[in-house]
């Protein structure tokens, strides 16, 4: 016996295996729940277009960083248009980057205030960190988002009424090219290997709250995407047009 713990008791009889199956049920629903590209239980949200075409959108979080310019000149240079899902903090730091993404035509988002996850916060916390950025974002760009993609991509209890009050829609992915660890050529290949009609791609043109973040792999992927999934016949379409 450990005189701290007490005895140590296990689960036994003729229930055990139910028991020990539901606990395991349980938890990976609540996973799904939390995390599943699909889940729409805490809040509503889309994870690809509603489309048998080869297009696909191309979206970007964690901005913006002192390097997002050079991702901006690249989306010039092919002539295609993405959507930045942007956090409070570093708008307010770089102001006149967040603006040049809008006089840029991109799509704006919600990335919340601090990128902060959402797991296990109250409804207060989640309000102030969506109703802070959406602030931030429409008082330093002029441009009110009407998309939100929660850090992490982690929803929790509250988040869908929060979403109701600033009118956004919840927008996951459906690949993400995990740039924030690959190289470019990796970070390419894995968006090749994953994108299916109406696919939403997630990139970073930041690194959460970083300051002057590496992104280099980032815009390097998508000098490399962009040609190939053209040549592969693909299009590239805003998340908006699949909203409506």
């Amino acid at each position: 016996m450990d005189c701290l713990r007490g005895p140590q008791r296990t689960v036994g009889g003729p229930l055990a295996p139910a028991i020990v199956a539901g606990s395991a049920g349980a938890a990976g629903f609540l996973t799904w729940a939390v995390r599943g590209r699909s889940s729409t239980v805490f809040a509503p949200s889309i994870w690809r277009g509603n489309s048998e075409q080869r297009e696909l959108a191309l979206t970007f979080d964690d901005g913006p960083s002192e390097s997002t310019p050079e991702l901006l000149e690249v989306l010039e240079r092919f002539g295609v248009s993405a959507t930045f899902f942007l956090c409070g903090v570093p708008v307010r730091r770089l102001p006149g980057i967040a603006r040049l993404i809008t006089q840029s035509k991109h799509e704006l988002g919600n990335h919340t205030d601090s990128h902060a996850r959402l797991w296990l916060r109250s409804r207060s916390f989640i309000s102030t960190e969506v109703g802070l950025a959406q602030r931030t974002i429409a008082d330093v760009t002029g441009v009110s988002p009407q998309l939100f993609r929660a850090p992490y991509g982690v929803r929790w209890p509250g988040l869908g009424a929060v979403q109701r009050e600033h009118g956004l829609t919840g927008v996951m992915w459906s690949v993400i090219g995990n740039d924030w660890a690959l190289p470019a050529d990796r970070i390419a290949a894995r968006v090749l290997r994953g994108v299916q009609p109406g696919a939403i791609v997630c990139l970073h043109d930041g690194r959460e709250l970083r300051v002057n973040p590496d992104i280099r792999p980032t815009i390097g992927a998508v000098r490399t995407l962009i040609p190939r999934l053209r040549n592969e016949g693909w299009t590239f379409r805003s998340v908006r047009d699949w909203i409506g």
